[in-house]
C-alpha cells in the first residue's frame, strides 16, 4: 500500500477498529447537567500530566462568559491515529507532538486546527536506556548517537564486545509504529538526519539517497518491538528487563516518568527533535471553553504538575526540579543540536522508506480448532487472523498450524503477497473438533521457524488457545520447549481466549521467550491481533 493511501485514513481506521488507542477519561459523576464539555485529544506521552491537570481544572469548576461551568473530557492517542479519531469524532482541542501533524490534517482536508497553536510543553526525543547498558557503551562520557543504535542493533559481535556476554544475547531495540505514533516518524526521520549530518529539516531528495536508506534499513534491523504508543512503549519497558529491550526511543519525558531513574536519557550526539505539543483549537468548536482550558494548561500549578511528571514547561515562572536533574541522567543543556520540524511531503516519504526499511517477518501462527472452540469463539478467531493477514506486507512470510487432535500444518512458509488469498481461504475453511496437543504445537512451531528462519527477517510465533493441553505425546511443558522456541530466535505473543485457557504457561512462554502474553476473550480478539500487527510492523494506522 502506498503512504499516500494514508490521505483517506478516515476510512481505514473504520476497517482495522483500533479501539484500544485512544481512551476516553472523565470524571466519575460525568459532567454537570448545563456543562460546556470540551474534548480534548492529546498525545500519549502527555497522559501522566494531562489525567491530573483535566482532574483539576474540572474541579475548579471554571465558567465561559454566560456563567455555564467548563468540563474537559480528555482522549489520549498517537498522532497519527489521533487522524482517524478526528475524522470520526468533533474534538475542540488537539495536542499532537508537534504541528506538521495539524499541516497533514490540513493535507487530507481538515484545516480547522490550523491557525492557533499554543505550544504548552516541551520534550526532547531521546534514546531511553538501562542505566547498566549506558555505562556499559561508556555513558555518560561518551556520547552516543542513533547510528551507534542501529550498529550496536545490527552487530551482535559489536554487541557483545561492550557488553562481554552479560547483558543478553543482542542488544534490542524499540520504538513507537511509524504508521500511528509522531515518535516512531520522528525516530525515523532523526535517523534520516543523523545520515545526512543535517540540522535543517530534510527534503523528499535526502530521504532517496543511498547513505540514508542503508542507515534506516540498519536502524530498523535491530528493531525487536514496535510499539503501538509512546506510553505503552515506556511502561512495557520498565516492566520487563534489559533482555526484553536495551533501549528505546521515547520522550525524555516517557523515560523519567517510568524509568525511575533505572532508564536514562541518551541525548543523541547528532542531534534530535523536541516536541513542543502545539494545543491548536478548532475554530468550529467550543472555541471560548477550549481556550480557557488552554490557558489553565499554560498557568503555574498545571505546568508545576508537567515538571513533576518529566516535561519541561513552557512557562518561564515555573522552577525546573525533579525529576528534572542530574539523579536521573537530565542534561538541561540538552539537545545540543535541535533538528528543524519536518515537512507533509518529508514524513510521507519517510513513511514509505519505512516500509522497505523494516524488516520481513517469518510468522508461524499457532491457531487451536478443538472442540472446545466450537462457535462464536472459532468464528471470531478467524475473522481477526483474517484481517491479521490483510495486513501483513506483501515480503513477509508466514506459516499455519491448527492444532486439534493432532497439529497439522495448513500453510507452509509463503511468502504474503504473492498468496494472500490462498492464505485467507485456508483460514476461513478451518473448523473446531478434537482435543488440544498445544504443546506439540508449540514444539512443531519452533521447528519450523528453525527450518524458514533467515538473515534478512524477524521470526515471530503467535499462539492462540482457549484450553489447556489434553494430548500432546511429543511435547511437554518446560523448560526444555521454552528452549527450544527461544533458540528458534522468535518474538513469542500467546493469547489466552477465555478463562478456560492455562494463562500460567502462555504467559511463562510469552515473558521467557521476549514477547507478551494477552488475555482475550469473544469481544477483544480483534484488538488484540490489531496490537501484535503494529508489533510486528503491520499496515495498522499510517502503515503500509
Amino acid at each position: 500500500m502506498n503512504f499516500k493511501n494514508f490521505r483517506g485514513i478516515g476510512l481505514l481506521v473504520g476497517l482495522l477498529g483500533l479501539v484500544t488507542l485512544a481512551c476516553s477519561i472523565t470524571d466519575d459523576g460525568g459532567p454537570p447537567r448545563n456543562a460546556v464539555v470540551v474534548n480534548v485529544i492529546a498525545n500519549t506521552s502527555l497522559t501522566p500530566w494531562l489525567e491530573t491537570a483535566v482532574s483539576n481544572f474540572n474541579a475548579s469548576q471554571i465558567e465561559n462568559a454566560d456563567g455555564d461551568p467548563i468540563f474537559v473530557q480528555l482522549t489520549n492517542s498517537e498522532s497519527g491515529q489521533a487522524l482517524a479519531e478526528i475524522a470520526l469524532n468533533q474534538y475542540d482541542l488537539w495536542i499532537p507532538d508537534e504541528q506538521v501533524w495539524v499541516n497533514v490534517l490540513a493535507d487530507q482536508g481538515n484545516s480547522n486546527f490550523q491557525g492557533d497553536c499554543v505550544s504548552v510543553a516541551e520534550s526532547p526525543l531521546v534514546i531511553g536506556m538501562w542505566r547498566d547498558v549506558a555505562e556499559t557503551l561508556g555513558w555518560p562520557g561518551l556520547p552516543l548517537g542513533w547510528l551507534d543504535m542501529g550498529s550496536l542493533a545490527a552487530d551482535p559481535a559489536a554487541w557483545d564486545y561492550y557488553s562481554g556476554g552479560e547483558l543478553g544475547a543482542s542488544f534490542r531495540l524499540g520504538h513507537t509504529h511509524p504508521g500511528l505514533s509522531g515518535t516512531g516518524t520522528s525516530t525515523l526521520l532523526a535517523v534520516v538526519q543523523a545520515a545526512q549530518s543535517k540540522t535543517a529539516a530534510v527534503s523528499t531528495d535526502d530521504i532517496q539517497q543511498p547513505i540514508v536508506q542503508a542507515s534506516v534499513g540498519a536502524f530498523e534491523g535491530g528493531v525487536a518491538w514496535f510499539s503501538n504508543s509512546a506510553d505503552t512503549l515506556g511502561a512495557t519497558m520498565s516492566a520487563r528487563d534489559v533482555s526484553y529491550l536495551g533501549a528505546a526511543v521515547m520522550y525524555e519525558a516517557t523515560v523519567l516518568y517510568y524509568g525511575n531513574g533505572r532508564i536514562v536519557p541518551i541525548y543523541p550526539l547528532e542531534g534530535t527533535f523536541v516536541a513542543d505539543f502545539p494545543a491548536c483549537l478548532n475554530q468550529t468548536g467550543n472555541s471560548e471553553a477550549a481556550r480557557l482550558f488552554r490557558d489553565y494548561l499554560l498557568g503555574d500549578e498545571a505546568q508545576g504538575t508537567a515538571v513533576s511528571v518529566g516535561l519541561r514547561p513552557v512557562n518561564n515562572n515555573v522552577p525546573i526540579t525533579a525529576p528534572l536533574d542530574a539523579s536521573n541522567g537530565v542534561d538541561l543543556s540538552q539537545p545540543a543540536i535541535v533538528f528543524n520540524h519536518p515537512s507533509v511531503e518529508t514524513v510521507y516519504a519517510v513513511q514509505e522508506l519505512w516500509q522497505s526499511a523494516r524488516k520481513d517477518v517469518n510468522l508461524v501462527m499457532l491457531l487451536d480448532t478443538s472442540g472446545s472452540m466450537r462457535g462464536d469463539k472459532i468464528d471470531n478467531m478467524l475473522a481477526a487472523a483474517v484481517q491479521f493477514v490483510e495486513q501483513m506486507g506483501d515480503d513477509d512470510y508466514i506459516s499455519i498450524i491448527a492444532f486439534a487432535t493432532e497439529p497439522e500444518i495448513i500453510i507452509k512458509h509463503v511468502q504474503v503477497g504473492e498468496t494472500r488469498p490462498k492464505i485467507v481461504n485456508a483460514i476461513q475453511h478451518l473448523h473446531a473438533n478434537g482435543d488440544t496437543t498445544l504443546f506439540d504445537a508449540i514444539g512443531d512451531g519452533a521447528t519450523l521457524l528453525r527450518e524458514t528462519t533467515t538473515a534478512s527477517t524477524a521470526n515471530a510465533l503467535v499462539v492462540l488457545t482457549d484450553g489447556e493441553d489434553t494430548r500432546s505425546y511429543r511435547y511437554q511443558f518446560n523448560q526444555a520447549l521454552i528452549d527450544d522456541v527461544i533458540n528458534s530466535d522468535a518474538t513469542v505473543f500467546t493469547i489466552a481466549y477465555g478463562s478456560d485457557a492455562d494463562d500460567a504457561t502462555l504467559s511463562a512462554l510469552a515473558t521467557q521467550a521476549n514477547g507478551n502474553f494477552y488475555e482475550g476473550d469473544i469481544a477483544s480478539i480483534d484488538a488484540i491481533y490489531e496490537e501484535m500487527s503494529a508489533a510486528f510492523g503491520g499496515s495498522a494506522g499510517v502503515g503500509r
